[in-house]
């Protein structure tokens, strides 16, 4: 909380310095949402480790993957890696595209820093390892409620923009609450359900095994092709987001001046 107040704290003080000049508010909205939201960067991971799939070098694709996330990529072969990129780009696409410019309509620089600052502490210590369990939970919990709105118009976005709405739509109200997280049990079953494909299942983090539900069922395995097809379903969900957000923001503007 306290890393996360200061964050916001700094984006307000920053934010009333430049509100003199629209220039300088144009400038610093523009740096903090370049620095703060993530969607160049999960896609050029993502694509990487396709690449690395496509042209037959796991031990690559292995080696680039803890750049994206956390699971063990020694555990994993051609298509569970695959797999691993597919769940990731989607969470990911809520947590560092959608949910901060959410957080940006509703709250300018603070909002975006703030969101960033939150989701950056769960990613570091928001575990359930002995670890972390002490403190962890907070801003886990922190992170739970902040990544709340984002996520479902995360989902709502993919099953617009997806291959198949309905098979979005069915996989997120059949399968998002057996995920163990509230924001990305919607989010990853929709983009499932858009893809046709089935995420979840077996998969192994610092050592530790986990065994979540399956998502979309009915979906098909994941393969590397799908990989491309999830960046692509991310990008149009992160531009639906950017003008949904930014009308929101200059709506909110409007009446309040």
């Amino acid at each position: 909380v306290v890393c996360a107040g200061g964050a916001v704290a700094l984006g307000g003080v920053a934010a009333r310095a430049a509100r003199e000049s629209a220039v300088a508010s144009v400038a610093l909205t523009g740096a903090a949402t370049w620095a703060v939201v993530g969607g160049t960067s999960l896609a050029r991971e993502a694509r990487a480790i396709g690449r690395a799939l496509e042209a037959g070098d796991v031990e690559g694709a292995r080696a680039r993957l803890p750049h994206l996330c956390g699971r063990d990529p020694q555990a994993l072969d051609a298509d569970g890696i695959a797999r691993a990129v597919v769940e990731s780009v989607a969470e990911n696409t809520s947590d560092a595209v959608v949910g901060a410019l959410v957080w940006g309509a509703v709250g300018g620089v603070p909002g975006l820093l703030g969101f960033r600052a939150v989701n950056t502490l769960d990613a570091m210590v928001g575990h359930k390892s002995a670890r972390y369990r002490r403190y962890g939970w907070a801003s886990a919990r922190l992170d739970d409620l902040a990544g709340w709105p984002g996520a479902r118009l995360t989902a709502v976005l993919a099953a617009l923009a997806g291959d198949d709405p309905q098979g979005a739509v069915r996989a997120w109200r059949a399968d998002a609450a057996k995920h163990p997280s509230p924001n990305a049990g919607p989010v990853e079953a929709s983009f499932a359900g858009a893809l046709g494909v089935r995420l979840g299942g077996t998969l192994s983090y610092g050592g530790r095994v986990e065994h979540r539900p399956v998502l979309n069922g009915a979906g098909r395995g994941v393969g590397t092709r799908d990989i491309e097809r999830a960046v692509r379903l991310s990008r149009r969900v992160g531009w639906l987001a950017l003008g949904v957000c930014a009308a929101a923001r200059r709506i909110g503007k409007g009446r309040t001046s």
